[in-house]
């Protein structure tokens, strides 16, 4: 096993590397973008606290964001298999969002992320 800290290491298997400098950020840079977007993070963040919201609960909860944008980055969440998209047949429909399970395992890496952002003099978490 290489290491290149002693949290980060990459695994062999058998003679091949599972990844090479290279893999890995093309791997990462992959799942930035996903990420990628002013509200993504936004959005994820208030489902992983509140589990599942409706489309006006979100528009509340994030007020600079507009409804058009709203729409598109919770497509784009949903089209990458972040989040989950219940349509209920009623009038007025009733549209509820939610994170799948994918969408959830995010969560301890964004968490991470917040962490060792906040190890850096100047950032901090309001």
């Amino acid at each position: 096993m290489t290491s290149t800290h002693k949290k980060v290491s990459i695994e062999k298997t058998g003679n091949h590397e599972k990844h090479t400098p290279v893999t890995a950020a093309v791997g990462v840079d992959e799942a930035l973008k996903v990420l990628e977007g002013k509200w993504k993070l936004f959005i994820l963040f208030h489902l992983f606290d509140k589990q599942i919201m409706r489309f006006s609960d979100l528009e509340r909860a994030i007020p600079a964001i507009t409804q058009k944008m709203l729409t598109q980055q919770l497509r784009q969440l949903e089209a990458d298999g972040l989040v989950h998209r219940t349509v209920y047949p009623e009038v007025p429909p009733r549209v509820e969002y939610r994170l799948t399970e994918w969408g959830l395992a995010l969560c301890p890496t964004l968490d991470s992320l917040l962490t060792w952002a906040e190890q850096k003099p100047g950032i901090t978490a309001n």
